[in-house]
């Protein structure tokens, strides 16, 4: 089997140190974004009100790949109570979201340096960490992948790198 890079999401004492880092309205609606919907980098800096579902309290993303080309596949993503304040805040006075994809990394990285996180954080890593929370939360694997966007729950399976502890206390708890 080929070797598979696993990503190490944070846990939630780090996501809430990026959270508490912070000290931007524009860092709060990239980190806020990121964690608690688990976009891609490419589909947060393409959003637009167009894209935004406020009484359905979700977001309509056009993400990447599909069966006709690139762009073509469309989900909708639930949005928490803190995000949707972020966004009707932020596009009540733009049209659409600040920043290009490079300079978003550039402010995750920024912003887990001041968190003084040690291990490599990027706008990947905070969809990671989505997907795991989420699942940690008990929200479904299919549940999740149809929020992520994926075609395969193989694709999905990717994100459950739970660790020994997280197996054990499952066990414990639910036999």
């Amino acid at each position: 089997m080929a070797y598979q890079f696993k990503r190490e999401p944070l846990t939630p004492e780090e996501a809430d140190k990026l959270y508490q880092a912070c000290s931007t309205a524009q860092e709060k609606l990239i980190i806020w974004v990121l964690l608690d919907t688990g976009l891609r980098v490419s589909e947060l800096c393409a959003l637009t009100p167009q894209n935004i579902l406020w009484q359905q309290h979700s977001i309509r993303v056009t993400g990447k790949g599909g069966p006709y080309g690139k762009k073509t596949k469309k989900r909708v993503v639930p949005m928490s109570k803190r995000v949707r304040a972020l966004l009707e805040h932020y596009f009540a006075i733009h049209n659409k979201f600040p920043i290009g994809t490079r300079q978003v990394q550039k402010v995750v990285k920024a912003v887990a340096n001041r968190a003084k996180l040690s291990k490599p954080i990027s706008p990947h890593i905070l969809r990671h960490t989505f997907a795991t929370l989420a699942l940690q939360k008990n929200i479904s694997l299919a549940t999740v992948q149809k929020i992520l966007g994926h075609d395969r729950l193989a694709t999905t399976a990717i994100y459950l790198n739970f660790t020994d502890e997280h197996v054990v206390e499952e066990f414990a708890r639910k036999w």
